[in-house]
């Protein structure tokens, strides 16, 4: 049997930093509308991918990657950094 693939340590963290960062913090429910999944994503979801409870699916890393402007490897690669200010003004591969 296979065995199960690597989870990304950082990755809670990474998720609450973007949160934190747009626009000087905003709500995990501000954060769904800006991701467009209102009819799909709950504040407690959006919790517990902070907390590190759950691994979020990769279409809504992709939202969260969209709304910071920053590729999606950012966020789940621990050894890549998310920019300084967020959403990124450029997207590129911050190291």
């Amino acid at each position: 049997m296979g065995s199960a693939r690597p989870k990304p340590k950082r990755l809670a963290e990474k998720l609450l930093k973007i949160r934190n960062m747009l626009d000087g913090g905003i709500s995990q429910n501000e954060l769904i509308r800006r991701m467009k999944l209102e009819n799909e994503l709950e504040q407690e979801r959006v919790s517990k991918y902070e907390r590190g409870i759950l691994e979020p699916p990769l279409h809504i890393l992709n939202a969260y990657a969209e709304v910071a402007n920053v590729y999606i490897e950012n966020i789940i690669r621990d050894d890549l950094e998310l920019p300084a200010k967020l959403p990124s003004n450029i997207k590129k591969r911050f190291s």
